[in-house]
């Protein structure tokens, strides 16, 4: 009997992934289409979940923390419009797929996530693939890094309620920021733009992902 695990073909997956979801949504970047055509998605996923991992939904890697869609993630990428000199603050890296794609789109990557030990097999996984320009490192989301700010890019892996403002502050000048916000229980993907000491923030489509852990914003709390 032919099982589910012996008909999963990776590389048919991926290339069904970007034709069926990516394409479909003016996601046409080549630098993207190529990055997220090569990398096996599959590795960041628990093993048991390896055969759906190019489906067009979240999928939970660790106990409330998710892999976000391919579809949405690649929207945030071509709105960030990340160039190979950048440098880029991923937040919420989760196991690392985020940051993978990231590493082939711009110069360095900074992977922040809260979970160390997500952290590590980040680490590892990007090890094994030969990406040596991402730092990987443990803190809190909503604080970013900015012992390595400022950054041209920021992206935040999951949704949020109001976007941090340290994570505004370790924006470059002329750098851009994406995250899905949420208000009133409805997600926008959103950009915000640093000009000096202002920042431009336009919402760019309607979008659903789950929420970041410390991105949920008490009632009365200001980030």
């Amino acid at each position: 009997m032919t099982t589910v695990a012996t008909m999963f073909d990776p590389a048919a997956a991926r290339r069904q992934m970007v034709d069926g979801q990516l394409k479909p949504h003016r996601i046409l970047d080549p630098a993207i289409l190529s990055a997220m055509g090569e990398l096996p998605r599959e590795a960041f996923v628990p093993e048991r979940l390896a055969a759906v991992a190019y489906i067009d939904e979240d999928i939970e890697i660790a106990p409330g923390r998710y892999l976000m869609e391919p579809m949405l993630f690649g929207r945030l990428l071509q709105e960030l419009a990340i160039e190979p000199h950048h440098r880029v603050l991923d937040v919420g890296c989760g196991t690392g797929y985020s940051a993978a794609v990231l590493a082939r789109l711009a110069a360095r990557v900074v992977a922040l996530e809260m979970d160390g030990d997500l952290a590590t097999r980040t680490s590892r996984l990007l090890a094994r693939l030969d990406l040596n320009n991402v730092f990987t490192t443990v803190g809190a989301l909503f604080a970013g890094e900015p012992a390595n700010a400022p950054y041209d890019r920021i992206l935040l892996e999951g949704a949020t309620d109001e976007v941090p403002e340290a994570l505004k502050q370790q924006l470059a000048d002329r750098g851009r920021l994406a995250a899905v916000v949420r208000r009133n229980g409805v997600g926008k993907a959103t950009i915000v733009e640093r000009h000096g000491n202002a920042f431009g923030v336009r919402e760019v489509f309607d979008a659903a992902t789950p929420m970041l852990p410390g991105m949920t914003k008490p009632k009365g709390f200001v980030f």
